[in-house]
Order: C-alpha cells, then structure tokens, then sequence
C-alpha cells in the first residue's frame, strides 16, 4: 500500500540551553508550526504491533463471561507479554540470580481495573513484582553521604508453605528536592480511539492534577497526536496555570495514532529547553493503540533509546480498556529510562502524578541491577517470585552498557524469594532420579546480595553488597509490617497467576496476613487493597 509520509514539524535545536526555570521560551515555535506543511495522509494499519509469540492477545466472544475480561465489550484486543514465573532453582548448578529493578506499578492498577469490573484480570496482566512494589514500605532512607540507594534484606518463614523461607531484599533510594526546576513534554494521544470518558477526559483531569504542582522555574510544553502531530502549547513558565488549563481543556480526540510523528516533535522540544541538573522528560499518555507513523513497535523503541542518551527520559501513562496495548507501554518506559503507570482512575492520577511525583519524575539511579549468589551448603532451592520479564543474564550485571531498571527519588524496591533449606523437603519433585540430598551447614552465610547503578546516564556504576546471615531469621509473627504485607501482596499476585505453589493458601489467610500488616497507611492504598483482596475472593 502506498501512502505519503507525514511531515514532522521541524524545530530549530540551534537556540540556548535552558540552564534554570523557562529561559528559553521562544516564539519561533509559533511561528514555526503555523508555516509547517500539512501532508495529505493515506492511513495504513501497521501489519502487527508486536511479534504475535510475545504477547497475549485478549478476543473474545461476548457469551463467555467467565473469560471476558471486560463485560461491556463484545471483542476486545488487549495485549500483555506471555510471561512464565519462575521454577525452584539448584544454586549447586545455577547459583546466581540476576535481574533488573523494576519501579511500574501499571499492573496493580490494571488488575484493579478488572477486579472492580467483577472479573479477575488476564494471568498476563499481573506481574508479581508490580503487585508489590505498588505500596510504599517506610525503608529506612540511605544515611552514608555518598550512598544514594540503600539495601537491606528481611528473612523469615513462608506464610503459605511452613517448610520454606521467604527471602525479602529491599532498596530505597534517597529523597532529592529538585532546585533546578522540570522541563516536562506531555505527548498527548488525541486519536479516535481515546474518545471514551475512561481515556482522554480522564487524561485531562488527571493532567490538571499535575499543573496545580507546577512552579515558575518548570518548563511546560504540551504535543497533541492523531493522524499528525502539531505543538498546542509551547513552552510555558509553569506559573502560567491557567494558559496550560485552556490548552488542556481544549484537546479534542479524532483521527488515527500517529505516535512516531508526535515523540520526533516532543524531543526536539525537550532538547530545545533542556535544564541541566534538572528534570527533562516527555510524558506519553495514550492507550498505546498507535496505527500510522513509524513503521513498528521495534522502530518506535530504537527511536526512544538514541534519544535516552541525550538524557531526555520518557514515562508512559496508560489509559482505557478494550485495545488497551500494556505490553508496549511497558517496552517504551523502558526503551525511554522511565516508568509505566496505568491510571484508571483520577485517585490513581493523584498517586502518580502528586502524591509520588519526585519519584516519577526524579530519577536517582539509572540501569539499577540486583545479583543474589545463593550458597548451596545452606540452600537446597530459590524461586524469585515475579520480575519475569526483567532476567539479565549473569554476566549483565559488570556490563554497563547493558539496559537496566531505574529508580526514582525516594522510591523503593523490593523482590521476594521463596527459599529451602538443606535437609527440609524440596521444592523439585524429580521422577527418574533422586534428589540430590545436602546437609545444612547452619554456621554458613545464606547468600550474597549484590547491586549496581549509575548517577547519571553516561556515568560509571557504583557497586555495594551485603551479606544474607542465618541467624537473622525471625518468625513470621516477629517479621516486620513492611515483610508480612510485601507477602500478602506477592502471595495475591500468584493466585490470580493460577500459582501452583499457592493452591493450598485461601483467600481469607491472604486478607489476614495484609491485615495483620497494615500498619502505617498515609492515603489508604493498603486499606483499599484489603478490600480488593475481599471483592477477589468473591469474584473467584
């Protein structure tokens, strides 16, 4: 099929850097876009958003109710990536688990989106390590002055499997007060597709939620796409709410996803102002069912990364049901060293974009890994629960030029792992030969826990480990808040997973062990997963 190429709107990058505040508003990008010509446009579908093996589509007929994921659709093409939790491993023959952090919390709202539908979700759509690192845990901040992350690890007893231990490691970053003002890009997706209240009009809410926080050294600039991309508001002094509520208000949706067309325009205007020392990033809000533009997903993520280097970083907000493309969000963030939020409601607009904004807009360790040697003389088998989709080979972890997780200011990580002892019953059921038969050596470390980030983009990686000790273990009843309820999120994860390791958990040990846990609770999340866990348990 042939078609004519859009013609992007050209910005000159020729102009100042921005070093504080909005130096550098300048007119020209008025004037510029009124002289841009406009293409004539031939839409062409893209052949495939994604390699059909990689992703799990969701079309089904409306009489099927107990698979439907969403009642009010007669078909729907959500995507998610196929995922495969991970199996008990033998540290005797692969004694290293290496993975990236990961700070989305996409998933958990996603979920929730389903459950308050009366369906559970799609086993693709929840991804364990999301479920828990939606809630705030209160770590204990870095207090060494040269130490921006701070690790630390809980050990105590598996709640739904009283032969194994759970192994809870934890990072939390510093808090940093941004002094050098933001430079913000909101690459808004005006198409066809986000016409329902769900989708753009939500987008608009939850975007003024964010303009209400914005200060007079912030830098605002607003791209709008569909069939083409085109600047609705230029940069503007954050102090200036009410011209950025008038454009806000203002977008109206119509027309094909022309995504591609719209992050060319949002960079060169993120370039055009960057602030050193500051925030620089492009915020992509759309429900990621591009069309038109660059030819694939691949082409889109290949763009995205050439332009991380330029520490330009870019989030993605997701909205809307139906086509919604969860798998691509997520590869964007990360192609882009941001973070993925899905926000199916203004109080979920609220959570990212004010309540937690220095952690998504603030990143403080860039291409962040975790390494954990587990020592045989002490453990039979580990299992990481989640972070699928986040494996590094082992040799990743000394390799800084290889991608990685990135975390914001204040924000935390944490990763559970579900561990055997020596002489305690395995794991690996083996049918043709034995197990393998150790015994504890009880005066042995448990394991070692290592992790690396950047400061910046083009920086080298610092390194810090720990020590995992076995007399640190305590019972379940004497472990921690932030250990019993990070638990109870990671054990609701697996059962909506259809877990094999946690068929004998019932729902009501869930509730208890995150109402056992509740603790400190600032703006209800863990009160009202408590209620999710009771409306899932109904559902099922």
């Amino acid at each position: 099929m042939k078609y004519l190429t859009v013609l992007p709107l050209c910005i000159s990058l020729s102009a100042s850097v921005a070093l504080a505040g909005c130096t550098a508003v300048r007119d020209e990008f008025a004037g510029r876009q009124k002289e841009a010509p406009v293409a004539q446009i031939k839409l062409h579908k893209m052949v495939s958003m994604l390699d059909s093996s990689q992703y799990s589509t969701i079309a089904m007929p409306l009489q099927s109710p107990q698979s439907l994921p969403l009642p009010l659709f007669e078909s729907n093409t959500e995507k998610y990536q196929l995922l495969t939790a991970h199996l008990p491993i033998d540290p005797v023959k692969t004694p290293l688990s290496t993975f990236s952090t990961d700070v989305d919390t996409a998933s958990f709202s996603n979920v929730r989106r389903f459950i308050s539908r009366g369906v559970l979700p799609p086993v693709d759509a929840v991804r364990t390590e999301e479920i828990v690192n939606y809630f705030d845990y209160h770590y204990a901040a870095p207090t060494q002055e040269n130490q921006t992350v701070k690790l630390a690890y809980e050990l105590s007893s598996s709640p739904w499997n009283p032969k194994a231990k759970l192994l809870k490691v934890s990072l939390q970053a510093k808090k940093y007060q941004n002094t050098k003002g933001s430079n913000l890009v909101f690459l808004i997706d005006v198409s066809g597709s986000m016409a329902s209240k769900n989708k753009l009009p939500l987008l608009k809410k939850s975007l003024n939620l964010l303009t209400k926080g914005l200060k007079s050294n912030d830098c605002i600039a607003i791209v709008a796409y569909a069939g083409n991309a085109n600047v609705v508001l230029n940069v503007t002094s954050g102090n200036a709410k009410q011209k950025i509520r008038q454009a806000i208000d203002d977008l109206r949706a119509g027309g094909s996803t022309n995504g591609g067309d719209g992050l060319n325009i949002a960079y060169q205007l993120a370039a055009a102002n960057f602030i050193k020392g500051g925030v620089n990033r492009i915020l992509l809000a759309t429900d990621g069912d591009f069309n038109v533009g660059m030819s694939n997903p691949s082409e889109m993520k290949k763009y995205i990364e050439k332009q991380r280097k330029t520490g330009i970083d870019l989030s993605v907000l997701g909205f809307g049901e139906g086509n919604y493309n969860d798998h691509l969000m997520e590869e964007l963030s990360n192609a882009g060293n941001g973070n993925a939020a899905y926000i199916d409601s203004l109080q979920e607009a609220q959570k990212v974009l004010v309540d937690q904004v220095s952690a998504t807009f603030r990143t403080v360790a860039y291409d962040a890994k975790i390494q954990l040697e587990f020592n045989p003389q002490v453990v039979a088998s580990y299992r990481l629960l989640g972070y699928e989709n986040r494996a590094l080979a082992d040799s990743d972890f000394v390799n800084d030029d290889k991608d990685a997780g990135e975390i914001g200011a204040g924000q935390s990580v944490t990763a559970l792992y579900e561990i055997f002892y020596n002489g305690e019953e395995s794991a690996i059921a083996l049918r043709y030969q034995k197990n393998s038969s150790r015994k504890l050596d009880s005066a042995a470390e448990l394991g070692f826990i290592k992790i690396r980030y950047k400061l910046g983009h083009n920086l080298p990686s610092k390194q810090y480990s720990l020590a995992i000790r076995q007399p640190s273990f305590v019972e379940l009843g004497q472990s921690s808040d932030s250990f019993r309820f990070a638990a109870a999120a990671a054990a609701y994860a697996e059962k909506l997973r259809n877990s094999e390791y946690l068929r004998k958990f019932k729902w009501s040990q869930i509730i208890a062990l995150a109402s056992s846990a509740k603790g400190k609770d600032q703006y209800g999340y863990r009160s009202s997963f408590i209620q999710q866990l009771r409306l899932s348990e109904n559902i099922e």
